[in-house]
């Protein structure tokens, strides 16, 4: 049940090797020695994992490829909005990624398909205890890790979860919910982190603390708040689900999906939403969640354009969106 919420869990961490400026007073030759001391750790570090990572540089990279992997939250926008110097370790499964030199020397990332912290901070710290006995972070017995953003000195650690909140949205608490869980030391934002809308009532939840705290202790947190917020919308979910408005909505979607020729971005995010809520609440039942979350990330425009192998006018992106969508559901 609780996957039907959650979407999916990220757990990032912030490092900087002891020896060098931070990437923003580093030199170009030093970004060189950054990217080949740590690709060495990897490499030779005791983990059969090593193996199955991909170096790419991103100078050789089309723009269409850098955007896709910030629309599957692999890298940042700062990441590829100046790539010189930068690469990134990208686990074959697509499940870590770790970038070279943007803020921080290193971040990070695991990303894992439904509610798991505990697994995905696992893997993280696994990753991170390998590349620590070879590297040297900086680190700080009273600031713990050292970081250019002071906000996330401490732990470094920004663990988040990916949430579908339909009823809560259409019930007008999210604004609410917001500043409480600013009082909570979370934040909650749409789907692409700080100033990102929320479409298809899509949201990150995530700390906000890093400092005095361990990861444990952020990681129960979150895990208390996330726990409490799908209750909430389970509870209105009870409600919304009754009213035939609602399921006209939910079926009307799918047969839009189902036949439309063609769909920009936003309305086909609306309308998988409305379709995941459905199928969730047992309004559905032919159709797995699953496909759903796939085609809420293969849609994306970048994404679908690396899919098709070809670059396309807006318009014929929304055509062959509209057929790709199609293809998956009926």
């Amino acid at each position: 049940m609780d996957n039907n919420i959650v979407i999916s869990t990220r757990i990032r961490l912030a490092r900087n090797l002891k020896d060098y400026p931070f990437p923003c007073r580093l030199s170009d030759k030093g970004k060189a020695e950054v990217d080949e001391k740590v690709r060495k750790a990897l490499i030779n570090g005791n983990s059969a994992i090593a193996k199955d990572f991909q170096y790419i540089d991103f100078d050789n990279m089309s723009e269409t490829m850098k955007v896709s992997l910030v629309e599957k939250h692999l890298v940042s926008p700062e990441f590829i909005s100046n790539t010189s110097g930068r690469a990134v370790l990208l686990l074959n499964n697509g499940t870590v990624s770790i970038m070279l030199n943007e803020e921080d020397h290193i971040r990070l990332q695991v990303i894992e398909n439904g509610f798991c912290l505990d697994e995905a901070y696992d893997l993280a710290d696994k990753l991170d205890t390998l590349l620590d006995e070879q590297l040297n972070f900086a680190f700080n017995e009273k600031l713990g890790y050292l970081t250019q953003c002071p906000t996330n000195l401490g732990t470094g650690m920004r663990a988040s979860v990916m949430l579908h909140l339909p009823a809560l949205k259409k019930s007008g608490a999210m604004n609410m919910l917001a500043n409480n869980l600013n009082k909570l030391g979370l934040t909650i934002r749409g789907a692409h982190g700080e100033g990102s809308s929320s479409e298809g009532a899509i949201y990150q939840l995530s700390n906000q603390v890093s400092l005095g705290i361990s990861e444990k202790s952020a990681i129960e947190n979150l895990k208390n708040i996330t726990n409490q917020l799908i209750s909430q919308e389970l509870k209105q979910r009870e409600t919304l689900v009754k009213s035939i408005e609602t399921k006209d909505k939910v079926m009307r979607s799918l047969g839009i999906l189902k036949t439309a020729c063609i769909m920009s971005h936003k309305e086909a995010v609306n309308l998988l939403s409305n379709v995941r809520f459905g199928i969730s609440t047992g309004l559905i039942d032919n159709i797995n969640i699953e496909t759903i979350n796939d085609l809420l990330i293969e849609i994306q425009p970048a994404t679908l354009m690396t899919i098709l192998g070809e670059q396309i006018t807006v318009k014929d992106r929304d055509i062959s969106r509209a057929e790709y969508i199609r293809n998956k559901l009926n």
